[in-house]
């Protein structure tokens, strides 16, 4: 190796060292200070202790009354159901629609069709803070009370489209000419879809669910200005806690969500890979 590439392989390695130690230093710290004993100063390590996680999930009733922690893990948990609820709902409309724009667009002719494609994208690219603007402005003029409904509505609008793309890639890569013979062996066009169709795009399909599911938990801005009163999701929770004060619970929430988001994402990456 001569001494020009030697040259640009190590800074090319420095340079992508700090990159991923600039993304993921900071989430790293979260983990391991969700394991700091100090009760009032979180960034100040005070010893190793697993009291947060214990008084998220209940088991420590000394910590959970204490003015220093969590206001009321009832709180927690009901915030964790309605995102729960949420994201289930959302995903499964927004797989159904997603999957069935994703085929009309591939299957079929018709015009504008590039035009309709590329305002499938849309709602992706537009910032979060005008589309929560505008849902917020839209129920409110149609007099519709901000709910769990209301939030469900305003994730359809723009989940629709990562199921699309996901959905879309892998009918890009399905061969037309299994359709076809299906269809040269007698089988109608329902017979068709779900004996040949739905088997190879499944993967695609369960990725751009479990992708749509992971974002409906974690989003913030538009369900900030979406969500009513008895409709907290999680990180609308967590985001009142950092105005009240930083407190040790919320590095332990953040880990746990990392770790759940890890798994999902890993898991639909999987999926959608196979062959």
């Amino acid at each position: 190796m001569s001494f020009l590439k030697r040259f640009k392989f190590n800074v090319l390695s420095i340079y992508g060292f700090f990159f991923f130690a600039f993304i993921y230093a900071p989430i790293l710290l979260i983990v391991i200070f969700s394991f700091n004993a100090n009760p009032v100063n979180m960034m100040i390590w005070d010893g190793f202790t697993f009291d947060w996680y214990r008084t998220i999930f209940g088991f420590s009733k000394k910590l959970t009354e204490s003015a220093l922690y969590l206001d009321s893990t009832d709180q927690l948990y009901d915030a964790v159901k309605n995102s729960l609820l949420i994201a289930s709902t959302t995903t499964m409309i927004a797989t159904v629609f997603g999957t069935a724009i994703a085929l009309a667009v591939a299957r079929f002719r018709f015009r504008l069709k590039g035009f309709y494609r590329a305002l499938m994208f849309l709602p992706m690219i537009m910032p979060d803070i005008i589309l929560g603007i505008a849902l917020l402005i839209f129920f409110v003029n149609v007099k519709i009370e901000l709910s769990v409904f209301t939030i469900v509505i305003g994730h359809c609008t723009f989940l629709i489209s990562y199921v699309f793309i996901v959905v879309s890639a892998r009918i890009a890569d399905m061969d037309e000419t299994l359709e076809e013979a299906s269809a040269d062996l007698g089988a109608n066009g329902w017979q068709s879809f779900y004996r040949v169709t739905m088997p190879v795009i499944l993967p695609g399909i369960v990725g751009g669910a479990l992708l749509a599911f992971i974002i409906s938990m974690d989003d913030l801005v538009i369900t900030y200005f979406i969500s009513g009163v008895d409709s907290t999701t999680l990180p609308v929770f967590i985001y009142g806690m950092l105005r009240r004060g930083i407190k040790p619970e919320i590095n332990a929430i953040a880990a746990i969500i990392l770790l759940s988001s890890m798994i999902i994402a890993t898991l639909g990456l999987y999926i959608r890979s196979r062959k």
